[in-house]
């Protein structure tokens, strides 16, 4: 009991310790058009789970899943909840503020299975809290939540599909 206890703990040690350097990585390697505005700082940084919401709709003869929106849940760097993430695109605290956003410049996940990484400018405050100075967002360290490139058809119209996904959400303020 006490050597698999030990295993389980090295384990976990490895994977935090690998994924607070996927994100150093990540920092290092952002593309010039993510780059947030030399006016703002960061803020605070959240960790998303949950799915990204696809809807299988039909242009012409051309079916396609297109993003409804996301519904992920926000948790701060100790992994206690700290809000949710939702359609709009919006962003909302515990404390009740709220952010919505416009996606302003986007680049490919280093993981092709992935979503793409993003700037998000914000374009309404609700509420007052830890989300009220936020004026961009970054979207990064992605995995998952891309949409199939198949199984949507006149057969599956109007259904919707969920993707789950995770990414690093950044938040930044004026300096």
């Amino acid at each position: 009991m006490r050597n698999t206890f030990r295993r389980f703990a090295s384990a976990t040690l490895l994977a935090s310790a690998g994924a607070f350097l996927s994100f150093s990585v990540a920092a290092q390697q952002l593309p010039q058009q993510l780059q947030p505005p030399a006016k703002e700082q960061l803020l605070l940084q959240v960790h998303a789970k949950g799915d990204q919401v696809y809807a299988c709709k039909s242009d012409a003869a051309q079916f396609t899943w297109t993003l409804k929106a996301p519904d992920a849940q926000l948790f701060d760097k100790d992994g206690k909840p700290f809000g949710k993430h939702f359609a709009g695109p919006s962003w909302e605290a515990n404390d009740g503020s709220r952010v919505t956003g416009k996606a302003v410049a986007n680049a490919p996940s280093p993981d092709a299975d992935s979503i793409p990484w993003l700037l998000v400018t914000i374009i309404s405050h609700e509420g007052s809290g830890v989300l009220s100075r936020v004026t961009s967002i970054q979207r990064l360290n992605t995995k998952g939540g891309k949409a199939p490139a198949s199984g949507c058809d006149a057969s599956h119209l109007g259904q919707e599909l969920r993707v789950p996904y995770s990414a690093d959400y950044l938040f930044l303020a004026p300096k």
